[in-house]
């Protein structure tokens, strides 16, 4: 099947959103090695139908989406599937940094860029509520859980430039797709990503 590609740059700390119909592809590159950010998808037709990490746990029966794991709503809709994964380390638990999160753990001061606000600001475009917007999909975020279920967040481990991974559309959505702005997990680092965009 041919598809048209559309390339588009998230800049490093920033966002940006598209409405994909079903059977649409979307792939995030991280063109210089290390970065880590936030996707968010929402069905087309229920904006309160955000996507749910514990609905993508239930079904999948992992913590550890990868090739041929499908990302479900909260009304148990399957939203995206992967289909091809570079990386294969991926984080859904913790939520998106926010600027409450840099001033509770980071003490910051002033406001921050931050995952959260991007996302809500993106989607908001399309109608969808800060209220749908809740645990996101942490791609190439490196996240060990130990048996005592302490989270410790590492390194990525794609360091090298060009690793990707694919999702396909599996309803008409939005989707939001961050550069994330939070040093530890991007090992310090701010960098843009690339998403592709793959239409019939």
């Amino acid at each position: 099947m041919t598809r048209n590609w559309q390339s588009h740059t998230v800049e490093a700390k920033s966002v940006k959103a598209w409405r994909l119909n079903s059977g649409d592809l979307l792939r995030i590159t991280d063109i210089e090695g290390g970065q880590t950010g936030d996707l968010f998808a929402v069905a087309a037709d229920d904006l309160g139908d955000g996507q749910s990490n514990g609905r993508s746990f239930d079904y999948g029966g992992t913590i550890r989406l990868t090739t041929g794991s499908t990302i479900y709503s909260r009304r148990s809709r399957p939203l995206l599937k992967i289909i091809d994964d570079k990386v294969g380390v991926h984080d859904f638990l913790y939520a998106p940094c926010s600027q409450e999160m840099f001033e509770i753990q980071y003490g910051a001061d002033g406001p921050v860029p931050n995952c959260f606000e991007n996302l809500s600001t993106a989607l908001a475009e399309f109608g969808v509520p800060a209220s749908t917007i809740t645990i996101a999909f942490n791609y190439f975020m490196n996240v060990d859980v130990s048996t005592a279920g302490k989270l410790d967040i590492r390194t990525p481990v794609a360091v090298e430039p060009g690793k990707s991974m694919t999702f396909a559309a599996e309803r008409d959505l939005f989707v939001a797709v961050t550069s994330c702005p939070a040093a530890t997990c991007n090992d310090g680092k701010f960098q843009p990503v690339v998403v592709d965009i793959g239409t019939e």
